[in-house]
């Protein structure tokens, strides 16, 4: 019973451990899901998004008719009331009439407003049309943001994804040069004992056998590591453990020219959209400065429900009904240049944003060329480093018989593992850097 007890208990125990080295096999495309819709900073960039919306809506209600209630009561404080009094002796002498005194207006102490205001703007300067056109720009600009957060998101998992996948391979190349060397020094030490080789030679491959153990422990570490980071990226658990489900293909797209590639980027990149659609809001937004310029012109509409109506003679204490009409007009005459300097702010802002666009085109031009310079280098590396591997295995083949034979020297087959470790390293490096070329050019172009 105690058994059962200690076994329950540290099954408990265990399990957020077993928890967190939960398995997954991911493909890249999956991590680019589990990545997008788990992305804080892709939520912070549509939020951005969604408020520039409802900023564009509260902007275009400005230029509608306005309708707006209002109510209040009042407590006055007591006063006599509006009297008028006609003494007696002005009427005819020996009328027996006494003096006459009449009320004009009660003390009333209570007082109830109930007022509904229609207002229109007739005419400000051009100010609500171009605020509305600001808003709408601002909006596509902060759309073409998402979708640039988005490119750079989907450019940032690839790598990390594939950074596994190169961290991943290496280990199965530095464990297969382990056991290798492990195999070599079985040989040697058989040589040995044959008296065909001497004991240095035996030290000479246990100290290689060290050198690759040592790589070995980086190479777990770099797989451990590339995991926690790509874990991090895509929002899983740090503990998780992924198996890369993708495998590159070593199937090369077919790219235009890189001047065409140029042109391309500049059609669709989302910054460069942005900021144009940023630099058409500066130009409303010297109108909207300008707009002091001419007058401004707004219609007014009132409905009274009072108690009492004072428009009403004489007052009583009683709920009456009225209303106006007014067309208001105000025209700055002279604010010693605050429209004007306020015109010089907004179009020095737009000449700013004109020199970024023109920086950020001169950036894109220069990223895409490096780019491609770089995709089309990796390719040929691609067929170099396979190459390499064919050889260094026929050498190593070729020296570890020898060497089993007594003709060949342990430097020469430790030279002869060397190599093989090496070529196999570089191919899956220059397969892993096309990879990542390709994501570098499709992310300078603009596209996902």
């Amino acid at each position: 019973m105690n058994l059962l007890k200690a076994i329950f208990f540290w099954s408990i125990m265990a399990w957020p451990v077993l928890s967190a080295q939960e398995l997954r096999k991911l493909t890249v495309e999956e991590a680019l899901q589990i990545g997008l819709e788990n992305s804080k900073s892709l939520h912070a960039s549509q939020m951005k998004a969604e408020s520039a919306s409802a900023k564009k809506s509260e902007t275009n209600a400005a230029r509608l008719p306005s309708l707006k209630l209002s109510a209040g009561y009042t407590r006055l404080s007591d006063v006599p009331p509006g009297q008028f009094s006609i003494p007696a002796n002005a009427f005819a002498p020996g009328v027996p009439v006494t003096d006459v005194t009449s009320t004009l207006s009660p003390t009333i102490l209570n007082t109830y407003t109930l007022k509904a205001t229609v207002q229109q703007q007739l005419f400000t300067g051009f100010r609500l049309e171009n605020n509305s056109k600001v808003a709408e720009l601002s909006e596509k600009a902060s759309r073409q943001d998402l979708e640039k957060d988005k490119t750079d998101m989907i450019y940032a998992i690839r790598l990390a994804y594939w950074n596994l996948f190169r961290a991943t391979e290496v280990k199965k190349v530095v464990d297969e040069n382990v056991d290798q060397v492990q195999a070599h020094l079985k040989d040697a030490q058989n040589l040995l004992a044959q008296g065909m080789i001497t004991n240095n030679d035996v030290l000479k491959v246990q100290v290689q056998l060290s050198s690759v153990r040592l790589l070995q422990i980086d190479a777990r570490n770099g797989v451990e590591l590339s995991m926690i980071y790509l874990n991090n990226l895509i929002g899983l658990p740090l503990g998780t453990q992924i198996e890369i489900a993708s495998m590159i293909t070593n199937d090369p797209m077919v790219f235009q020219d890189v001047s065409a590639l140029i042109l391309k980027a500049e059609d669709q990149r989302q910054d460069i959209k942005a900021l144009e659609y940023r630099l058409q809001a500066g130009d409303a937004s010297v109108k909207i400065a300008q707009a002091s310029y001419y007058p401004q012109a707004s219609l007014t509409g009132n409905y009274y429900y009072n108690r009492p109506n004072t428009r009403y003679f004489p007052t009583r204490d009683q709920f009456k009904t009225g209303w106006d009409v007014g067309v208001t007009v105000n025209f700055d005459v002279w604010n010693w240049g605050a429209t004007k300097s306020q015109t010089k702010q907004a179009q020095a802002q737009v000449a700013q944003v004109k020199d970024a666009l023109g920086l950020l085109k001169d950036g894109i031009s220069l990223e895409v060329t490096q780019n491609y310079l770089n995709l089309r280098k990796d390719k040929e590396k691609i067929e170099v480093a396979k190459q390499s591997i064919a050889e260094a295995e026929e050498s190593y083949r070729i020296t570890s018989e020898k060497f089993k034979r007594g003709v060949a020297l342990t430097t020469d087959l430790l030279d002869a593992e060397v190599a093989v470790l090496r070529a196999k390293t570089d191919h899956t490096d220059a397969l892993v850097e096309y990879e990542l070329a390709e994501a570098r050019l499709l992310k300078a172009i603009g596209e996902k």
